[in-house]
């Protein structure tokens, strides 16, 4: 059996103790997709793994994805080639590559090749045209999106919806549309709540509604909680991250479920959710990107 294809155990279920859930009458369960492989955390492993698969059949040699300086997914790309032994490539957001940067130390350290383009060339990455250009220069490539999000992803993301226990509500960060697409492709008879983490986020519902056209449930995009905009944060977010960590021992990077547990908190604490409701936040990982944070001086030290 082709190793990508072998079943890792299924991420535990974190429940949350807190005055303000038994004020509202509400149960707080986390899917720990953070802790779902020790390298390739959460909703990048989910994204990649039938990834892995299609390009493992697909004939080609190696893998060419796209990311910026300090994404998650070029992180965890690296990562998989590494482990898989697969060679890989990402067009890089540039156009000058920091070598001190740790998530590209860390590609590079993987064997990633890295390919810096201007920020005009980089917003070309979904071009039909571009892509085009880059498969007759990478002629053994299997391209995969920014993000990892397409059809493949959203099949490793159904498998996370389809583990859970009965609940009412279902809540993600969301930067490219994929995890929550993924999750109205599972077998789950909830509402999914997708937190967008950028800024002017509203085109993302119809993005979904592309890559998901049919969901099995209601869902909701809910673009008022991006703190500032993608890879921006407030001193108050950052302050709830230490304090969830501190309190509940869940560990939070601002960028992605930090944000999106923060958002959650308000929620709950404007009485959002019906008394009775059990909500389940999906833990999606990203956690190496607080060691950007730190580069940048953004945050402090643990």
């Amino acid at each position: 059996m082709n190793p990508v294809e072998n079943t890792l155990p299924e991420s535990p279920l974190h429940g949350i103790q807190d005055t303000l859930l038994d004020k509202h009458g509400v149960r707080l369960s986390i899917k720990r997709d953070d802790l779902l492989h020790p390298i390739i955390h959460g909703n990048k492993w989910r994204k990649l793994k039938y990834n892995l698969i299609a390009f493992r059949r697909s004939g080609k040699s190696e893998l060419l994805t796209f990311g910026g300086a300090f994404s998650n997914h070029l992180y965890a790309s690296a990562a998989a080639g590494k482990i898989f032994r697969i060679p890989t490539r990402a067009i890089v957001r540039g156009p000058q590559l920091d070598s001190q940067n740790p998530t590209l130390r860390f590609a590079k350290a993987c064997g990633m090749q890295l390919h810096p383009v201007t920020r005009s060339e980089y917003r070309q990455r979904d071009c039909t045209e571009y892509l085009e250009q880059l498969k007759q220069r990478f002629t053994k490539a299997f391209i995969l999106p920014e993000g990892g999000t397409n059809a493949a992803a959203l099949k490793g993301v159904a498998e996370l919806a389809n583990s859970l226990p009965q609940h009412q509500f279902l809540v993600c960060a969301t930067g490219s549309g994929g995890t929550l697409a993924g999750l109205l492709s599972g077998h789950t008879q909830t509402q999914v709540l997708g937190i967008a983490v950028l800024k002017n986020a509203e085109y993302l519902q119809q993005q979904i509604s592309e890559l998901q056209p049919s969901p099995n449930c209601a869902w909701r995009l809910l673009c008022e909680h991006h703190d500032g905009g993608y890879g921006r944060f407030s001193p108050e977010l950052w302050q709830f991250c230490q304090w969830f960590e501190y309190t509940h021992k869940v560990p939070l990077e601002p960028i992605y479920s930090g944000k999106m547990m923060y958002a959650l908190w308000q929620l709950i604490e404007q009485g959002y959710f019906p008394s009775g409701s059990h909500i389940i936040a999906i833990h999606t990982g990203g956690l190496q990107g607080k060691d950007g944070l730190r580069y940048r001086g953004l945050i402090g030290a643990d």
